[in-house]
């Protein structure tokens, strides 16, 4: 008898952003492992994977979009079976942390619903998380296994480094992502020869209604210059768009937008349509129909970068060091 000694790699998608998962899966050379995802009539998931995973290091990728309850019982439900079926280790692989913005309580009487979704994962048997560019870095200590924290900010920022010839204001659209902006300019400092300084717009928001802003003030020099609002998602697109008319108003020459998650819910796509915006920039960690992919619209592919990060936790190597440090909320 022998035992053997060897590791063995598969992935997995839920029907979320299959998309994704193959990209993901060709840049590695591999093919998605087989399973079978079906719906019972009263709306139930049922899932069996049609391949041993026996001793196996599989990784289950799945996006958090519409229906975004659907798809997580559906990951969780996967990482279920695989634990039953004896996967020696299970990644849960989430390019868009769900609930990531319900992280905290703000009023009385109200969940802090990522920590209940950090509850969910362990409790279904995922050893590892492996997630891209989260709504707040705090979301990692909810868990109490192995978070990778993975960023877009590489490819968004190296994408109008190319772009735009001249140096450009980068803008938070609001005072909490101001470290965000702030990241940016260090990495266009450094590997893009770029001298680009921060504002950021003050807002605020209803308590009464959700996805609901005003954009009071334009915090920064931006006259004469071309800008670029950098944030982590776009839902309904009211912030950016109006950040983007604040910022024509105080005199900027232009305004570009980027951010890793384009969740695009309505009436995004036609505000981002209507707005002086010239181009918005955002990656595929969740899935765009075909209705919502407009002209100003630019996709880039993530799948590279969760490849890479795939790639160096089977093989146990340094994540951290493929972001340069850049990762770190």
């Amino acid at each position: 008898m022998q035992v053997p000694t060897y590791k063995r790699l598969t992935i997995f998608s839920g029907t979320a952003n299959r998309e994704l998962a193959e990209d993901v899966s060709t840049h590695l050379g591999m093919r998605l492992g087989e399973v079978e995802i079906s719906t019972f009539a009263n709306s139930e998931t049922y899932v069996r994977f049609a391949e041993s995973v026996r001793g196996k290091d599989a990784f289950v990728i799945q996006s958090s979009c519409d229906s975004v309850d659907h798809h997580l019982m559906q990951h969780l439900i996967m990482i279920d079976a695989l634990q039953r079926a004896s996967a020696k280790r299970i990644t849960a692989v989430l390019p868009f942390f769900p609930y990531a913005r319900q992280d905290k309580k703000t009023r009385g009487r109200e969940p802090v619903t990522a920590r209940l979704v950090a509850d969910f994962y362990e409790a279904a048997g995922a050893d590892r998380i492996l997630s891209v560019d989260l709504h707040t870095g705090q979301i990692q200590g909810f868990f109490n296994v192995p978070f990778d924290h993975l960023t877009a900010l590489p490819l968004l920022a190296g994408y109008f480094d190319d772009l735009l010839d001249e140096d450009f204001v980068v803008v938070s659209p609001d005072t909490g992502r101001v470290r965000l902006a702030e990241k940016w300019t260090q990495h266009l400092s450094e590997y893009g020869n770029k001298n680009c300084p921060v504002a950021f717009l003050q807002k605020s928001r209803r308590r009464d209604a959700r996805n609901v802003s005003q954009t009071r003030t334009v915090v920064g020099d931006v006259d004469g210059r071309m800008c670029v609002v950098v944030d982590d998602m776009i839902d309904t697109a009211g912030t950016l768009v109006n950040g983007a008319e604040a910022l024509l108003e105080a005199g900027a020459s232009g305004v570009y937008a980027a951010a890793t998650h384009p969740i695009l819910s309505d009436p995004a796509t036609d505000r981002i349509k209507n707005s002086p915006i010239q181009q918005v920039v955002v990656t595929d960690t969740l899935p765009i129909p075909a209705d919502k992919r407009l002209d100003k619209l630019v996709v880039l592919s993530i799948a590279p970068t969760i490849a890479q990060t795939i790639k160096a936790v089977f093989e146990e190597d340094s994540v951290s060091e493929l972001f340069h440090g850049e990762n770190q909320p």
